[in-house]
């Protein structure tokens, strides 16, 4: 077998996700239900979906766009946009919402990072995100690869803004201060959920940890970085709820916000407990932007990476169009 079949990972269905699947009053069924008219989506498989698939198939990168089953992966694919997951596609963690495998990684390539930057050079990305399983197997929580990759496309592809969307480190200073040193254009950390729901959907995860981590980012990167966060509806939350978080993550200094609908991935994964109504995510945006969010998208289908180039702040914005 050649060194490169080796390190080739293939997703494999996840044997022991987080959460339950239990049956609860309210919740939907996995396999019955049908979901809202406003979820469906063309199943993907254009031209450009089809070469971009096998550009980066080829090149053995992942993309969170397949590995979360992201529903949006045709309409991003076919614009020429994806959102890469470096360090392997074996997380760590067990978060109930998330169809990420959960076990022991093997993954470490040295190389990814310019790998990773080559394949944004080549679609002649203007706006990259990229983002990472979980790795508390290793000493720095994965820092070292998100500075590779930064540094790597700062240096193939000058011109190309440049998001990161990554784990909480743990809540550890020095991994966090070696990625913002830098100098990210968007510095992504999605707290998920409410805080009340956490013990259920992000085990092993703290709200206010991943809020501080936000908070720290800003301090650390000052006007140059901007900040963002994303959460889910659709496990229970209340209307209420989601305004008080929003509210924390203001008062931790988050600049823009994302929030879009939770979709179970499978039967064995947290159920949903209601759809929520397009109108009810208008409300969502309009309570956001009055509590100072300087961009905020929410609806049905928006996912934290979604649109990322057209969801930044107006002076952020203004730059990926002059770049």
């Amino acid at each position: 077998m050649s060194e490169t079949a080796e390190r080739i990972h293939v997703t494999r269905s996840r044997a022991k996700p987080g959460g339950t699947a239990a049956a609860a009053e309210g919740t939907v069924p996995f396999r019955r239900a049908r979901k809202p008219p406003w979820l469906k989506v063309p199943a993907p498989g254009g031209p450009n979906y089809r070469r971009l698939k096998e550009k980066i198939d080829g090149d053995n990168l992942h993309t969170v766009c397949e590995e979360a089953n992201c529903p949006n992966v045709g309409e991003c694919w076919e614009r020429g946009t994806a959102t890469f997951m470096i360090l392997g596609d074996v997380c760590t963690r067990r978060c109930g919402f998330c169809n990420v495998q959960t076990g022991k990684p093997t993954w470490n390539d040295p190389l990814e990072p310019l790998r990773v930057a080559n394949q944004v050079k080549a679609m002649g990305l203007r706006h990259a995100v990229v983002t990472s399983v979980d790795r508390d197997d290793l000493p720095d929580y994965g820092a070292g690869a998100f500075v590779g990759v930064v540094r790597s496309i700062r240096m193939l592809a000058p011109e190309c803004k440049v998001e990161i969307l990554t784990p909480d480190f743990r809540g550890q200073e020095m991994p966090l201060a070696k990625v913002i040193h830098e100098k990210p254009d968007v510095f992504n950390h999605n707290v998920e959920t409410v805080p009340r729901l956490y013990p259920i959907a992000r085990r092993g995860s703290q709200f206010l940890r991943s809020a501080r981590v936000l908070r720290m980012a800003k301090e650390m990167g000052g006007p140059d970085v901007v900040t963002k966060s994303g959460l889910m509806v659709g496990l229970g939350e209340t209307f209420e709820e989601m305004v008080e978080t929003f509210g924390l993550l203001r008062e931790h200094d988050v600049q823009v916000l994302t929030v879009g609908q939770y979709l179970r991935p499978t039967e064995n994964h947290l159920p949903v407990v209601r759809y929520w109504h397009p109108d009810e995510f208008a409300a969502l945006e309009r309570a956001a932007y009055d509590l100072g969010f300087e961009s905020v998208a929410a609806g049905p289908l928006v996912r934290s990476s979604y649109h990322a180039d057209q969801n930044l702040p107006e002076n952020k914005r203004a730059e990926t169009l002059i770049g």
